[in-house]
């Protein structure tokens, strides 16, 4: 099934499929990513974004015998991107010497890597003794604008928003695993971070049951003026959004070049 939001004769178009945990079925992922990226296409799909750990599923022990390396995902993925004539970004446990991070890698319609994230913020005790925490920003460029990738929890902190703001960003791909009570994040967290920033922000959750968590889904794609371009329910979709070419700078947020810091000192 699909949803659509709001459309414009111009600009980019953005999709991601919001769908349960394949829970340690990798060739089940594959599957679905393949169907998922060919509809994408097929409605004009410049990028498609899956959620977060979605080649392995998010709740596993095993993460160590299921981690991949960015090239043997990229060998998977980029068939399927030229196929459809869509870039994918999707969440996996990257192998990285002898750890293991919680990575999204993005791969273009031609078939090459154009960025891989590490996740800043580790969601909790057990995310903190699975992998390793990221330390840098991922940013790169496609069709004339600046994409970053961020990684669920990393999006909830408006300093990591606003660093990427300030390096020219106008679009955040955020993979993502998260579940109830937190359906707050998707729906208000993600829209305000957009319109204090001034970027678009696309959050793809997943939804379903996986052990003892329920995700949310509750997907969205928010826009830089503040209006949301689409938003998921709680079931299994692809949500589609086109970009304007540019935003009307005169309803954009004014926030980050107005900002005054002040001292602690009283």
């Amino acid at each position: 099934m699909s949803e659509t939001g709001s459309e414009t004769d111009t600009g980019l178009t953005l999709a991601l499929w919001q769908a349960p945990s394949v829970a340690g079925n990798s060739e089940l992922a594959f599957d679905e990513i393949g169907k998922a990226t060919a509809a994408a296409g097929r409605a004009g799909a410049d990028i498609v974004v899956f959620p977060e750990l979605f080649v392995t599923g998010y709740e596993r022990d095993d993460f160590t015998e299921l981690a991949l390396s960015q090239e043997a995902l990229c060998a998977r993925l980029a068939p399927i991107a030229r196929a459809a004539g869509c870039a994918i970004c999707v969440g996996y446990p990257e192998r990285v010497g002898e750890q293991i991070a919680n990575a999204a890698l993005y791969v273009s319609a031609g078939g090459k890597i154009l960025g891989n994230h590490h996740k800043i913020q580790l969601f909790g005790e057990v995310e903190a003794q699975r992998f390793i925490a990221g330390d840098r920003y991922t940013v790169f460029e496609f069709a004339g604008r600046k994409l970053a990738i961020l990684i669920c929890y990393d999006v909830e902190f408006a300093p990591h928003i606003a660093a990427l703001k300030q390096q020219g960003v106008d679009l955040v791909l955020v993979p993502t695993a998260a579940m109830d009570p937190f359906g707050h994040v998707g729906a208000h967290v993600v829209p305000a971070m957009a319109a204090n920033h001034g970027l678009t922000i696309l959050y793809a959750n997943l939804c379903g049951q996986e052990a003892h968590l329920t995700y949310f889904g509750g997907s969205v794609i928010a826009g830089a003026d503040g209006q949301i371009l689409a938003q998921a329910g709680r079931g299994p979709c692809l949500l589609l959004s086109q970009l304007p070419l540019e935003y009307d700078h005169a309803v954009l947020s004014t926030q980050d070049r107005d900002f005054r810091p002040i001292s602690d000192g009283m």
